[in-house]
């Protein structure tokens, strides 16, 4: 009798260890990231083989290496016109794309397409009790950037072509109250801009590998699964890059998607096979490849 007692306490505990197990890692912020190993890429030019009932083919341009959400930009690879994003409006005309933030500044100008994202961040943070964001730069154009970079310096300032902001995927964003990186706003940021496709783009800790002092108001739009990989891993762009290149394929998990994300160093007439029925977005990375992220 006391061995069957014996077994079905057990049995409980195993139970109960199991639901509070799955309970926490369902509450977790941190994405289920699984890598993958290379298996379809060792022919990057055009596939000799047709494509099954599964699949298509689609053409990869050299153009495409400067353009998407991926882009790196810094002191070795600047921005090319035609990375330059097309929907940059002046946000003083359009109050339905600065709802729970102000504007700081005379002209804020920012991509029509990346404020609607912020603005979805900045509900996400107000149903957490923030309501003190302010927008103090988003796209700037050469121009500007050189007046600043001629005031500021090149201690404060990059050059013109060589910031994000002549890009059109980064915001400098703000708090009414006080310094960003006291603000709870700020913190705020840190923690949650990955779940909206936004990464901090210069953190105090990746000096050595941006180039760039640390900046906690300088955020940057890199999408869907992207901002879940590099919040997981702790990387910043640079870092994120090279490791796609080195791995080829990554599959990522994160708030029950499926997300597969693979790598091409990119060739004249270049074709690859992707399957069908399936969406997809292609983003170069400024350099010398393409990233290719299918939606599952």
């Amino acid at each position: 009798m006391k061995k069957w007692g014996f077994l079905l306490l057990l049995l409980i505990c195993l139970f109960v260890t199991f639901i509070y197990k799955g309970s926490f890692e369902s509450k977790s912020d941190i994405p289920n990231i699984e890598v993958q190993k290379d298996d379809q890429h060792e022919n990057h030019n055009t596939e000799d083989r047709s494509a099954s009932d599964n699949s298509q083919q689609t053409n990869i341009t050299e153009e495409q290496i400067n353009q998407g959400n991926l882009l790196l930009v810094n002191n070795e690879h600047p921005v090319q016109q035609e990375s330059i994003k097309s929907d940059v409006v002046d946000l003083s005309m359009h109050n339905e794309l600065t709802q729970g933030y102000v504007l700081l500044g005379n002209e804020n100008y920012m991509s029509k397409s990346l404020a609607h994202k912020f603005s979805e961040m900045v509900a996400g943070a107000g149903k957490d009790g923030l309501h003190n964001f302010a927008l103090t730069s988003g796209f700037r154009s050469f121009e500007e950037q050189n007046i600043l970079y001629e005031q500021m310096g090149s201690d404060r300032a990059l050059p013109p072509g060589y910031s994000e902001h002549n890009l059109g995927l980064s915001l400098d964003v703000g708090s009414t109250q006080m310094k960003m990186e006291d603000a709870p706003e700020g913190e705020w940021i840190a923690k949650n801009a990955w779940k909206y496709g936004f990464v901090l783009r210069y953190p105090e800790d990746k000096t050595d590998i941006t180039g760039i002092q640390y900046e906690p108001w300088h955020i940057r739009y890199v999408g869907m699964p992207h901002s879940a990989i590099m919040k997981e891993k702790g990387f910043v762009l640079e870092e994120y890059l090279d490791y796609l290149k080195e791995k080829k394929k990554v599959s990522a998990k994160v708030e029950g998607e499926n997300y597969t994300i693979s790598y091409y160093p990119v060739s004249e007439n270049m074709t690859i096979i992707l399957p069908k029925n399936h969406e997809y977005e292609i983003s170069g990375d400024n350099m010398n490849g393409v990233i290719v992220t299918i939606y599952e």
